[in-house]
């Protein structure tokens, strides 16, 4: 059962584990995606990396009921962010997407938009993908403002407040033009390729999943410990016409007093 407190915008739903938290989070999707695909003919959503986004995906390839409501050829997919390997690297949100979902749905056909993380400059990387993203939606008319609006992007979030790549005290947390960026992880020594704010918040919807008793504490932080100006870049998520939805376990939302 989800417990669901509103405000304004902002969503937040418990979930008694993730295995309940991913079937929520899937029958939401199928719903946007029929929702988007009678409107428009197409559906596009922003991956995630993660143990939790691995379950969502395993359960919409798998699942007999999910799998044929999922109107999967009108679906484009992309990656909120990467990690800058190779894509048969174990690190690689793209492997991952793949041996849980994709390569399960060969039968229907699937439109997956990769980062090139074989490119060794992962500055081009980004700017190669946001050459990609300005193609398809431009030519799809999905453009508002000048920047993609994706029908649904799926978040996680780390102990540490970050969200996609985006990470406290780095570069990225101030670009306000560029959709895609590489951004330099200092606690790694390594670039991640993220998605910046104007698309995360451009979002029609953006569903924030997260799981574990290890990630309580921040939960709780910016949840209920709001300061005026945002102080995690999780908080910077504020979609300007559109709907944050958190999608927690009840193991995540342990330390909520409300």
């Amino acid at each position: 059962m989800s417990n669901p407190l509103q405000t304004t915008n902002e969503f937040v739903e418990v979930f008694s584990d993730i295995a309940a938290l991913a079937r929520a989070a899937a029958q939401r999707f199928v719903l946007l995606a029929k929702e988007a695909v009678a409107l428009r003919g197409v559906f596009t959503v922003s991956l995630s990396g993660g143990s939790t986004p691995k379950s969502l995906y395993t359960l919409m390839a798998t699942d007999p009921d999910l799998r044929v409501s999922i109107p999967w050829p009108e679906i484009h997919f992309f990656f909120g962010d990467e990690r800058h390997v190779s894509p048969d690297n174990t690190e690689s949100n793209s492997r991952m997407a793949n041996e849980a979902m994709f390569q399960r749905l060969s039968p229907y056909g699937t439109n997956v938009h990769r980062i090139n993380t074989e490119q060794p400059d992962a500055a081009q990387a980004a700017s190669e993908y946001q050459d990609d993203l300005a193609e398809f939606f431009n030519s799809h008319r999905l453009l508002v403002a000048g920047v993609p609006r994706f029908d649904l992007i799926f978040l996680g979030m780390g102990p540490d407040g970050h969200t996609a790549s985006l990470f406290p005290h780095t570069s990225a947390l101030h670009e306000t033009d560029r959709w895609m960026v590489a951004n330099w992880v200092e606690k790694f020594k390594a670039y991640r390729i993220t998605m910046t704010f104007p698309v995360l918040n451009n979002a029609a919807e953006v569903i924030l999943c997260v799981a574990g008793f290890e990630k309580a504490s921040m939960v709780r932080e910016v949840l209920e410990r709001t300061a005026h100006a945002p102080q995690y870049p999780v908080q910077m998520v504020q979609p300007s016409n559109g709907i944050k939805r958190w999608m927690l376990d009840k193991a995540a939302a342990s330390q909520l007093t409300k």
